[in-house]
């Protein structure tokens, strides 16, 4: 077919018509008030009407295929149980546009926990390959900006192993790079100085398990949570060990930190490359182990962007904005 011809073909104003299975709840569908209904009228290029459970889609050829796979796929999360929300219908989208061999409905109903009606779900394409990495390799390396829920996602799967007795106990570190792992030095008892730096593993534990029993497995040593200087010496056998902020450990930390890997235990390494906060312009740890480790078996590199913060739409907005901005610096 000539370019032209297809180009005509694309213009040309088509009709078509996709059903509903009458056992679900066009509401559901489209929305209270048809909120979910305006918004993709309003990311697609195409009209849509609705009578019943029919759904009348008129545009090009090609802008009405999208339409129908984005009705299929929102279809399909609705009969594995998910709740249709203004996110779950742009990120749907975005996946279809990305043009990825993912289907939306694959990335966005799998379920790693669930906690009073709360799932945990990867969001995005690139957070799915991420989990995904973390379930076939033994030490998975997260890399991305502020907001990617490289370290959310990770503590979700530590939480899943230990829940499926995968492993014995979960183990959360990050470098205490503003005490310069000196915490001798700081006020307070060792928790006191310790809470700054290790707060946000914290608050991610208390959003997927009950709070009264997170003191309870700290106290029992099945969950620990300390600063990478403490890791120094020993051997982690049948743990889920996470490494957050992994930008700032130095290339010597970095080694000590993965030769700490014991039998049946997995390791994940999350950080932001972009955001090194280490003195005298010392190296990285992470910006370093990419060169050294990516060819060995069993580890995995999974790079997570701009495209995959799942907080306030402003933060991807910031994060691509600096993105740019050092690139052209």
């Amino acid at each position: 077919m000539s370019e032209p011809t297809a180009a005509r073909q694309q213009h040309q104003r088509l009709k078509t018509s996709f059903v509903v299975p009458g056992d679900l709840a066009m509401v559901g569908l489209l929305g209270p008030r048809d909120e979910l209904l305006r918004l993709m009228e309003a990311r697609l290029n195409s009209e849509i009407h609705v009578r019943g459970n029919e759904i009348t889609i008129t545009g090009g050829a090609g802008d009405n295929a999208l339409a129908v796979r984005l009705f299929e796929e929102l279809v399909q999360l609705m009969q594995s149980g998910h709740n249709l929300n203004a996110d779950s219908v742009g990120r749907s989208l975005g996946i279809l546009q990305a043009d990825t061999e993912q289907r939306p409905a694959e990335v966005l109903s799998l379920n790693i926990l669930s906690r009073r009606g709360k799932n945990i779900r990867p969001k995005t394409v690139n957070q799915k390959r991420y989990v995904d990495a973390i379930d076939e390799h033994t030490i998975v390396f997260g890399i991305g900006p502020a907001g990617t829920g490289k370290t959310y996602l990770a503590v979700a799967k530590a939480v899943q192993a230990l829940q499926a007795k995968q492993v014995n106990r979960i183990i959360l570190t990050r470098p205490a790079v503003e005490a310069g792992e000196r915490l001798g030095f700081l006020p307070g008892t060792l928790n006191d100085k310790i809470d700054p730096y290790l707060r946000p593993l914290m608050d991610a534990l208390h959003d997927m398990l009950d709070p009264e029993s997170v003191p309870r497995l700290l106290q029992a040593g099945t969950i620990e949570v300390a600063p990478l200087a403490y890791m120094r010496g020993r051997t982690l056998n049948d743990a889920f060990v996470i490494l957050d902020e992994a930008q700032n450990t130095t290339p010597e930390q970095m080694k000590m930190f993965l030769t700490r890997l014991g039998f049946g235990s997995r390791i994940v390494v999350t950080g932001d490359i972009t955001q090194v906060d280490l003195p005298n312009g010392s190296k990285s740890g992470l910006r370093v182990v990419r060169d050294i480790l990516g060819s060995v078996e069993d580890i995995s590199f999974a790079y997570l962007d701009a495209q995959d913060v799942v907080r306030h739409r402003l933060v991807g907005d910031i994060v691509e904005a600096y993105s740019k901005y050092d690139d052209a610096s």
